[in-house]
């Protein structure tokens, strides 16, 4: 009997293996589905999105058809999740192939995913403050930087275009003005690479200032993210006070048909309004009346009038400064993934002319992103842009000698030429015909950014990133004024060259927790802990020479006379980070941060900066008695506190003492101090609080959110005046404090969805007040030696210090100013605070109308209630104090006669200070006259910024030229400006080297209008 169960046992047991060993060598049954993945609106195919068995976490992404084949040994019918960015998740039972699913736009945006710092997130787990911009909204637009398209589309920042130089430089603000000494631009990071903002061609005497973000090639983003309150930047600690804008390329998918894009656009630039000046009959009449009312006043005859004014002839010198400028692009990209890898390439080319005469811009850039998924553990990518910017720089803004100055200045019965033919100049000014014909300053710059990264995943839920990254921008500047301009004729020639070059390398490890857990995955935990290495080098040589044998030869080299100069700096930063989440059943969230920073720019007592943070958010309209009002689809309240810091806009050895050369003595070489030491100088540190909601209603047609903030920034990095038996006039210390305290809000709207036609509202506005809470006392800032802005406790920064005009008297035609010390006299103690550069709103307004294959999108931008210092009126409504110089039309509304009402005084050659007790010193003129309130202006405007109408040819047309989708549109830019000012252009600021004296207008190019056609293309 044993026998028998021992024998029984054995054959079970032979059996057993038998039936594991023959399933094991079967063919696994596979069934196998097929279909496509469309918009519900308007059946236009949706490439990339994700399609998953309900219960696995792999799936499959559609083609570039929005086709897609899964493949699996699980038996149908089944469950299929359907996931796309930007639509409604949905699940599906699947019977049999092939099946189409039609997914809805997720109109609310809470559910979006989000790139926070270091980390992705959905938008409903987050508590600070995160401005999202699709990379669609700003592309095929004539603008070189992405920074300048932000204007009008996210809330909390302010964009300026400083002028229409091509290239040229904006102020970008995140919340208003942080500081005063430092820098005051946010962080741009772009796929983790730190960007450097430094600006190399404001270093190249009186030119334009230029976009360094302008290397990036608009086409090749992806999506931008705002980082504006304290629980979203804090984790950059020292490098997010002023906000971080973190910018992600393109990449491709896996298992994605690699698919071609090809975008080209011409347009054709003008100027919406251009320079005017007197004629020469009114010109000489102006300077008649001028010598005229003088010689009245002290009882003398007039001297050196002008024979028959009416007679004089008018040299028009404006209208050579202006052309129709052309503008070029040229984008061809590629995307597409296999089984374990992904890629992106493209190549670019911009090419843009100015409005004004000679300046030009053209750029060339080229990316790769590809990663690759070595194992299913380890993936390894790369990003890399390359690009080259060529400048064409004309030296207009700001320059008194530049080609805008000379031509707008001389007077308009003077001639352009002299008798022999040759080049007429007269005073101080060149001749703007010289200029423009043999102006030769060109600026070359070479841009890497780049990082290489590994990502490690020791589980699905624990993995550790770490990447490397550069910035690495060279800039090479070279000029010469030849005999032929007035800079080259006292010195027979004379040339300058110089290479400026900026590196930023950055390494970082970034260990990351994701985990749900629980009933329900009731529990959801988002952490990471992290470390970054950083390192600024800024490197400068540069070169002159005077007297060249002949205009053939420029380089300084070939000068008798040369003369050079060298500077370098290194700073280093530390950092250790760490950020953690915590949700709670999809209602309840808190998550904190905390950053340690340590600088090589501060004094080694204080190196060292803590930035922590903390925010929360409820999840309200998850709850049951908010369900229960059946008014919000989605209801979500946060807040948040916290400090960040800064350090960028100081020198990289800010608290060392500091000698320098050149203090020579009987031909001995010799040293002298030139800063003192502050071994305690440390960050300016920003504290912020934010308060702000989001939700959704009317079945999610419409979204809004609302945000209030409060900044307060203490410890400013602050030149304080010192006892000049100290040596020095200031010492950089940590003294000051600057609060911006503001509301947003914006409100996306869902206004039509039916199958051929929808219609989508965006609007947003951002009010801002700035105030200086803390200052050692004043400091006055200006343009062309005169100090018009002021710093001063109790006020925002770039405000106008003036005299502030009354009136005209209509008996004498006197100015008549406030004397604000009741003296009786005014005096410098009579200037006083007039206005602001800063805007009280910012905002913008869009509409976005699509009708079957036709598409039309209008966008609207406005600020109100800043005010612009006009420098043109400033010296051509001089009322006769300036011999040499001419006049604009606005001169002819001056007083002539008792009884008269304007605002304009009479004419004078008068140059004293008015005198309130009456007299010739009461007359218009002089220092007083000169820094009037009267040339500032109300600079508030509504600007209809674009305006495009597409039509994307038929799927079925494109097909049969194997085309996958072909779009041509016509855009109009700047096209409407409604606005008070009397100069050019209401958005300009000519003195935006200098952060705090903006708003000033001085021989500025205007914003121009463009018309441009365009082409996309998709194989």
């Amino acid at each position: 009997m044993k026998h028998i169960y021992k024998i029984s046992a054995l054959l079970f047991l032979c059996l057993t293996v038998t039936q594991l060993t023959w399933a094991q060598t079967q063919p696994t049954i596979k069934s196998r589905l097929s279909g496509r993945i469309l918009d519900a609106a308007n059946k236009q195919p949706l490439p990339g999105a994700v399609i998953r068995i309900k219960g696995v976490t792999n799936g499959v992404s559609t083609d570039n058809e929005g086709k897609f084949t899964l493949v699996t040994g699980q038996a149908l019918p089944y469950t299929i999740v359907v996931s796309y960015t930007g639509y409604l998740t949905q699940e599906v039972v699947a019977t049999g192939s092939p099946i189409d699913v039609l997914l809805k736009e997720n109109i609310s945006q809470l559910n979006d995913v989000v790139i926070t710092g270091y980390s992705t997130q959905e938008r409903k787990y987050i508590a600070g403050s995160i401005t999202s911009v699709s990379g669609d909204v700003i592309k095929d637009q004539p603008a070189a930087g992405f920074n300048q398209l932000l204007q009008g589309k996210a809330t909390g920042v302010q964009v300026l275009t400083n002028s229409g130089v091509p290239g040229g430089g904006i102020t970008f603000r995140v919340r208003g003005n942080n500081s005063i000494n430092a820098s005051v631009d946010p962080l741009y990071i772009v796929d983790g690479v730190f960007l450097s903002n430094n600006d190399p061609v404001t270093s190249f005497g009186n030119q334009s200032g230029s976009n360094p973000i302008a290397d990036l090639n608009v086409n090749d983003i992806e999506s931008i993210q705002v980082l504006k309150d304290a629980n979203a930047t804090a984790i950059y600690g020292s490098l997010g006070a002023n906000g971080v804008i973190i910018v992600t390329t393109k990449r491709g998918k896996r298992n994605t048909k690699g698919k071609i894009n090809f975008n080209t656009y011409q347009g054709w630039s003008s100027a919406i309004k251009k320079f005017e000046v007197t004629d020469g009959p009114q010109t000489a009449l102006l300077a008649n009346e001028a010598k005229i009312n003088t010689a009245a006043e002290n009882n003398t005859a007039p001297t050196g009038l002008i024979a028959d004014p009416a007679s004089q002839p008018t040299y028009d010198r404006t209208d050579d400064l202006f052309k129709v400028a052309r503008s070029q692009s040229y984008d061809l990209s590629t995307q597409g993934g296999t089984e374990n890898s992904d890629y992106y390439v493209a190549l670019g080319y911009l090419n843009q002319e100015s409005i004004i005469k000679p300046s030009n811009y053209k750029r060339y850039t080229g990316r790769l992103n590809y990663d690759n998924n070595i194992t299913s553990k380890l993936k390894v990518g790369t990003s890399i842009n390359i690009s080259r910017s060529d400048r064409n720089l004309s030296g207009s803004d700001n320059n008194p000698q530049g080609v805008i100055n000379s031509a707008l200045f001389v007077r308009s019965y003077l001639p352009v030429y002299n008798a022999d033919g040759t080049y007429a100049r007269y005073g101080s000014f060149d001749n703007h015909l010289a200029l423009i014909n043999n102006l030769d300053n060109t600026s070359i710059g070479w841009r890497t950014i780049g990082n290489l990264f590994g990502e490690y995943s020791f589980t699905p839920n624990l993995k550790l990133r770490s990447s490397w990254s550069i910035d690495g921008e060279t800039e090479n500047y070279n000029s010469y004024a030849n005999t032929l301009i007035s800079a080259g004729i006292a010195t027979n020639g004379s040339a300058t060259s110089s290479i400026t070059q900026n590196y930023v390398y950055t390494n970082e490890q970034v260990l990351t927790y994701i985990k749900s857990f629980g009933r329900d995955n009731r529990h959801n935990i988002n952490a990471l802990i992290g470390n970054t290495l950083n390192t600024v080098t800024n490197n400068s040589t540069g070169s002159s020479g005077t007297g060249f044998a002949t205009n053939s030869l420029t380089s300084v080299s070939s000068a008798a006379t040369r003369s050079g100069t060298s500077t370098q700096q290194t700073s280093k930063l530390v950092s250790f980070f760490g950020k953690a989440s915590y949700a709670y059943d999809d209602k309840y969230i808190i998550d904190g941060s905390i950053r340690a920073d340590a600088s090589s720019k501060f004094g080694k007592n204080k190196q060292w900066g803590y930035f922590p943070s903390g925010g929360i958010a409820w999840r309200a309209g998850q709850e049951d008695f908010i369900k229960k009002l059946n008014f919000f689809d989605e209801l979500k309240f946060r807040g948040s506190i916290g400090l960040s810091g800064n350090q960028n806009g100081i020198g990289s050895y800010a608290a060392l003492g500091l000698w320098s050369s050149g203090a020579n003595y009987l031909e001995n070489a010799g040293t002298a101090p030139s800063q003192l030491a502050n071994p305690d100088l440390t960050w300016e540190t920003t504290r912020q609080i934010d308060i702000g909601t989001e939700f959704t209603i009317l079945k999610r047609r419409l979204t809004i959110n609302f945000d209030y903030y409060n900044k307060y920034t203490y410890d400013l990095l602050l030149n304080v005046p010192v006892p000049y038996r100290s040596g020095f006039a200031s010492y950089l210390q940590n003294y000051g404090a600057v609060r911006n305290k503001g509301f947003e809000a914006a409100i996306h709207s869902l206004n039509i969805n039916t199958t051929s036609f929808k219609w989508t509202t965006d609007f947003n506005i951002s009010f801002n007040t700035n105030k200086i809470e803390k200052l050692a006392s004043d400091i006055a800032q200006g343009a062309s030696g005169r100090n018009i802005s002021l710093l001063r406790q109790g006020y925002p920064v770039n405000s106008f210090w003036l005299y502030k005009q009354l009136s005209v008297d209509p008996q004498t035609g006197n100015a008549i100013y406030d004397d604000v010390n009741k003296d009786g006299k005014i005096t410098s103690a009579d200037r006083q605070i007039v206005g602001n550069a800063l805007p009280k709103f910012t905002g913008g307004f869009t509409n976005n109308l699509n009708y079957k294959n036709f598409d039309l999108n209008f966008f609207f931008y406005f600020q109100q209630g800043n005010k612009i210092m006009n420098m043109n009126d400033f010296f051509m409504i001089h009322g006769g104090t300036q011999a040499n110089i001419g006049f604009v039309p606005r001169q002819l509304d001056r007083w002539t006669t008792p009884g008269q009402v304007t605002d304009i005084p009479r004419m004078t050659t008068y140059s004293g200070n008015p005198d309130q007790n009456g007299g010739s010193a009461n007359n218009y003129g002089g220092n007083v006259a000169s820094l009037s309130s009267r040339y500032l202006q109300d600079g508030s405007f509504i600007r209809l910024k674009t305006l495009t109408f597409g039509y994307t040819l038929p799927s079925a047309l494109t097909k049969s030229i194997d085309v996958s989708r072909a779009r041509i549109y016509l855009q109009a830019t700047n096209l409407l400006t409604f606005t008070h000012y009397d100069g050019l252009d209401p958005e300009v600021s000519s003195q935006s080297a200098n952060q705090n004296t903006a708003g000033y207008d001085w021989a500025t190019v205007p914003q121009p209008r463009t018309i441009q056609v365009g082409v996309n293309v998709t194989l």
